[in-house]
C-alpha cells in the first residue's frame, strides 16, 4: 500500500511541475473548439445565460422566493462545472490514448489539462452568474468569501473525481453512457431550480441524500444566507477525502497497466 501511494503522489508531483504544459494545452483546446465561431468562447457565457434565464422564467412564478433568480444562477453555475467534469472524465484516457501510449508524461498532466479546460469554461459562466446576482441586488459582503472557499474546495476535489471516473471509463467503456444518462437525471433530482423547503417524500430524500446538494450549498448558502454552512462543508470535506483516497489507490495501482486497457 505504501508503494501505491508513493507512486500516485510521484505522478501528481511530476504533473504539477509541468504546469506550463497543461495550462497551455487547455487554452489551446478552448481556442480550437471555438476557432471558427464569430463570438468564440463568449458562446459559453451565452449558453449559461440561456439556461439560467429559461429556468428562472419558467419556474420563478411557482417559486414564491424573492431570491429565486440568485438561487438558480449559483446552483446552475456550480452544476455545470460538476456535470462537465464528471461527464468528460469518463472518456478522458480514451481521448488521450495516443499520448498515453506514445509518451512518458504523468497521467496527472491529462487530468489537470481537463480540469483547466473546465475551469476556463466555468469562468465565463461565473461572469453570467455575477451579472444575475448584480441585477437581483445581491450586494457583495464578507460572507461571499465563504462562497469562494466553497469553490476552492470543489476545485480541490475535482482532480480526484477526474481520476476515478477516467479509470472507470478506461476499464469499463460502457460507463460513459451510464454516467452521461445519470448526470442528465441528476440535474433534476439535485436542488438546482427547486428548494427542499416544503418538499416531501422522494423529493425530500433527493435533497438530503444527494451528495451534489452539499457541493451546491457550500457556494450558494453564504451568498443567499450570509452564513457559513458548517454541515455542508463537513460533508463535502468527508466526501472529498474518500474520493481522493480512492483516486490515489487507482492511480498508484493502475497507472502502469492503463496502456493495456486502452
Amino acid at each position: 500500500m505504501k508503494n501505491t501511494f508513493s507512486t500516485a503522489l510521484r505522478d501528481i508531483v511530476e504533473g504539477l511541475r509541468l504546469k506550463r504544459l497543461w495550462v497551455a494545452l487547455a487554452f489551446e483546446d478552448i481556442g480550437d473548439q471555438h476557432r471558427l465561431t464569430l463570438l468564440g468562447p463568449v458562446w459559453l457565457l451565452i449558453n449559461y445565460l440561456a439556461f439560467a434565464g429559461t429556468f428562472i422564467f419558467v419556474f420563478n412564478a411557482h417559486a414564491n422566493n424573492p431570491q429565486y433568480a440568485a438561487y438558480v444562477a449559483i446552483g446552475l453555475f456550480v452544476w455545470f462545472f460538476i456535470m462537465e467534469t464528471i461527464t468528460n472524465s469518463v472518456s478522458l484516457f480514451a481521448r488521450e490514448e495516443a499520448y498515453i501510449n506514445g509518451t512518458t508524461l504523468p497521467l496527472t498532466v491529462y487530468v489537470l489539462r481537463m480540469l483547466m479546460q473546465a475551469t476556463i469554461r466555468a469562468s465565463y459562466a461565473l461572469v453570467g452568474c455575477l451579472g444575475i446576482l448584480a441585477m437581483e441586488g445581491m450586494a457583495l459582503n464578507w460572507a461571499w468569501a465563504y462562497s469562494a472557499l466553497g469553490l476552492l474546495l470543489i476545485l480541490a476535489v475535482a482532480p480526484a473525481v477526474i481520476i476515478v471516473f477516467a479509470f472507470m471509463g478506461a476499464y469499463f467503456p460502457d460507463s460513459q453512457y451510464v454516467v452521461s444518462n445519470l448526470m442528465r437525471i441528476g440535474m433534476f433530482v439535485t436542488p438546482i431550480f427547486w428548494h427542499y423547503q416544503g418538499s416531501q417524500g422522494v423529493q425530500h430524500a433527493f435533497y438530503f441524500w444527494n451528495p451534489f446538494t452539499y457541493f451546491l450549498e457550500i457556494v450558494r448558502a453564504p451568498v443567499l444566507e450570509g452564513a457559513f454552512p458548517f454541515d455542508a462543508f463537513a460533508i463535502c470535506i468527508a466526501i472529498g477525502a474518500i474520493i481522493w483516497l480512492l483516486a490515489l489507490i487507482l492511480l498508484g495501482r493502475l497507472r502502469r497497466e492503463l496502456v493495456f486497457a486502452l
